[in-house]
């Protein structure tokens, strides 16, 4: 495409060079840049993208995307300077991809909990109904034929354009995505518009970014204002930040709750450790998914569908056949005695949401394994450590995602929770985190549940200098096995 119509409806400083040139790609890692490409220079929390022009050059970059001043410019290369190449990145994106949304209706799911199994029960319910749906999410990425792994809950704006591109290519109707407050703060999705947008709930993360939860419930909210005219909003009634939410928009609204009143009120409510039932207006559901949680992300995925015009046995049809979603309340199950979850909860109220919901079932003592990521909000780490020991019967503490942090600091700091808490429940600290989980399940008796939070679906663990293969639900089947042969 040529350049002009890449950068058009874009706010410029000035531009030197020549922006007839015809550009191939868009890249925003210099590490990936390829002959022909527009390369845009990013000031991130780690580096700037200003740092890498020459290396993208050298790999053949013609045209260059940038936010402040240069010493030097290459005469054979064009410069596009703006004031933040962050908010420029959606319009390019939209302008080279010829905007997929002309043609794909985007439902975008935000909130602290909840959002990766709201977006499947969506993608799945579209399904049922005829629409080929695409997806966007912590898990992973479905552009209509494959399956991509991710590695955020929210890409860049290129990247969700590209994905979007690929859809339109593989004649998708809906794209279901997870919106974080990351992405709505960096302007990832500004240039986008949401036939729905669902708000599951609001809980203390992310506040090493955010600082305060005002300012939170602040950026998630801005997904209300992008709705379109013809779009709906579904909103958690249940939830404090609930009226926050309906204040964004003049958009019809969808209500739903467990206790307040709202449109879509369950009712009827039965748990147990094989699924939940439960009933709104004349619509009864008996679900394989489990926890009051479930039924909170099971009605937002029916408020999207009312919006939609779906009809209800399809609905009802779709919800009933769900078995599960990876890394969410996930059962390891070899015929133990015992039985053994793996969650991908890693905030306080998640955590609590989890280990409430096993409390319903028959079980003997609850052993919970956890730790807390690295470079995250470091005041919910002594919250977790005061959940851990207040609900559970024993408790092993381990490493998450340390990342750059010293995985030491970071469960000293979950320990003074604990130490700090008023009870006395018995606790280890076994910092390597497969240990962790074979100590845990060598400690389970007939009927305990042992628990094992905060990576779910994840296959690997970030430290500062390494990433190391580890899938939680892997190494409890081998802690199972082992068990089971020694027993």
């Amino acid at each position: 495409m040529e350049l002009t119509k890449v950068i058009n409806n874009m706010q410029i400083d000035f531009i030197k060079g020549d922006t007839k040139i015809n550009i191939k790609d868009i890249k925003y890692d210099s590490r990936e840049v390829e002959k022909g490409d527009l390369f845009i220079c990013i000031q991130g929390f780690k580096t700037d993208g200003h740092k890498f022009i020459n290396d993208a050059i050298k790999k053949g970059s013609i045209a260059v995307l940038i936010d402040k001043e240069l010493t030097d410019y290459n005469k054979d290369i064009t410069y596009i300077k703006v004031e933040d190449s962050r908010k420029a990145m959606p319009i390019l994106a939209k302008n080279f991809f010829e905007d997929p949304l002309e043609v794909i209706d985007l439902i975008g799911v935000t909130g602290t909990n909840g959002k990766t199994t709201t977006t499947y029960l969506i993608k799945d319910i579209l399904n049922k109904s005829g629409y080929k749906t695409g997806l966007i999410g912590t898990i992973e990425v479905f552009n209509g034929n494959e399956t991509i792994d991710s590695s955020r809950t929210t890409p860049e704006a290129l990247d969700i354009y590209r994905f979007l591109d690929e859809m339109r290519e593989n004649k998708v109707k809906y794209a279901v995505m997870e919106v974080s407050s990351h992405a709505l703060a960096l302007n990832r999705v500004d240039t986008m518009q949401f036939k729905a947008a669902v708000f599951t709930n609001l809980t203390q993360d992310h506040l090493d970014y955010h600082n305060t939860m005002e300012e939170y419930a602040t950026q998630k909210a801005k997904l209300f204002k992008k709705i379109k005219n013809d779009g709906t909003a579904i909103i958690n009634n249940d939830d404090d930040y609930a009226e926050l939410f309906k204040k964004q928009t003049n958009k019809p609204i969808i209500t739903y709750s467990l206790n307040n009143d709202s449109d879509l009120k369950a009712k009827n409510i039965e748990l147990s450790l094989k699924g939940v039932k439960f009933s709104i207006d004349d619509l009864s559901f008996d679900l394989n998914l489990t926890g009051k949680f479930n039924i909170y992300n099971s009605l937002a995925a029916i408020g999207v569908a009312r919006g939609l015009g779906l009809d209800d046995k399809i609905i009802k049809d779709s919800l009933e056949n769900v078995t599960g979603i990876p890394g969410r309340f996930e059962t390891v199950n070899l015929d133990q005695s015992f039985n053994v979850i793996v969650d991908y909860a890693h905030t306080p109220d998640s955590m609590i949401n989890i280990l409430e919901a096993v409390k319903h079932f028959d079980h003997n003592n609850i052993i919970v394994v956890f730790g807390c990521g690295g470079e995250r909000d470091k005041g919910k780490r002594p919250i977790m450590g005061e959940i851990a020991v207040r609900e559970g019967d024993s408790v092993v503490v381990t490493t998450d995602n340390p990342r750059s942090e010293d995985p030491a600091t970071i469960i000293s700091e979950i320990e003074n929770g604990i130490q700090d808490s008023k009870f006395d429940t018995p606790y280890m600290i076994v910092p390597d985190r497969e240990e962790a989980i074979f100590e845990a399940i060598d400690q389970a008796q007939e009927d305990d549940v042992v628990i094992i939070f905060g990576k779910g679906h994840e296959t690997y663990q970030v430290f500062a200098d390494k990433t190391i293969n580890i899938d939680d639900r892997e190494v409890a089947r081998r802690a199972i096995k082992q068990k089971m042969s020694e027993s």
